[in-house]
């Protein structure tokens, strides 16, 4: 095995034990197996993970497989290492390139990203300033109130004599089931 497929490999390896990878290929290298409808794709990008259903995933010195869900229906991917162009771990934020096996229609296309990350967005006018608000005292004439204010009437004694003592706590109604 030669370094860069043995790189490819570690990485890979290391980035499926923190969680969720996405790897990149080009699925018109000879050796790939992907669903028919995907097979004319220069960028294919699939998510792996151990946790996936059913628990296939193997990567070995010829690449990757493992059994995927596409639109509801599962296929058996297999991807060689020849194939594999990128790596992404979606926990860590990773992402491991290798330009030398991408396809050559992507390293044509101009960055996308590159154009807008280089120029910050102009900053936003300050608004005017707004008077500030304020609390003050207001003063009430109290001889315009009636003197005299009807107090609440006391609430009623409960029906059926004094009331209750509290009742102890009730047993749990919950059962371990083993």
């Amino acid at each position: 095995m030669d370094k860069k497929v043995s790189d490819k490999k570690e990485r890979l390896l290391a980035a499926l034990d923190q969680g969720m990878v996405m790897i990149h290929l080009d699925a018109r290298r000879p050796g790939v197996l992907v669903p028919a409808s995907l097979r004319g794709e220069a960028h294919l990008r699939l998510n792996l993970s151990y946790r996936f259903e059913p628990p296939d995933l193997t990567v070995g010195e010829w690449g990757v497989r493992c059994t995927l869900s596409f639109s509801g229906s599962r296929f058996t991917v297999a991807v060689p290492w020849s194939a594999l162009f990128a790596i992404a771990s979606h926990v860590t934020k990773e992402f491991w390139m290798y330009p030398e096996e991408m396809p050559p229609e992507l390293l044509q296309q101009p960055p996308v990203a590159s154009a807008s990350v280089a120029r910050p967005p102009p900053p936003a006018p300050v608004p005017a300033e707004r008077p500030r608000a304020f609390l003050r005292e207001v003063q009430v004439d109290r001889s315009e109130e009636p003197e005299s204010r009807p107090e609440a009437a006391p609430p009623p004694p409960p029906e059926g004599g004094p009331p209750e003592e509290p009742q102890p706590p009730r047993r749990g109604h919950l059962r371990l089931v083993k």
